[in-house]
């Protein structure tokens, strides 16, 4: 595996950081079963949508309708 720094001057201690990083991703799917599904992003998971309150409609319901809540 090679790493480049294509921007910056970072420390050593920074690209020990990123690399301990970067090992613990490759660890973690190199021992994740073949044909196993990986972990769900937060971000995709439609009921992190769904667990927000919902406005109501109502005399003051347009001031509670800005995304995300």
């Amino acid at each position: 595996m090679t790493i480049k720094v294509v921007r910056g001057n970072p420390t050593p201690e920074e690209l020990a950081a990123a690399l301990a990083v970067v090992r613990a991703r490759a660890a973690a799917a190199a021992a994740t079963p073949p044909g196993a599904p990986g972990p769900r992003d937060s971000w995709a998971d439609p009921s992190r949508i769904a667990a927000q309150h919902v406005p109501h409609p109502g005399p003051a319901s347009w001031s509670r309708t800005y995304w995300p809540g």
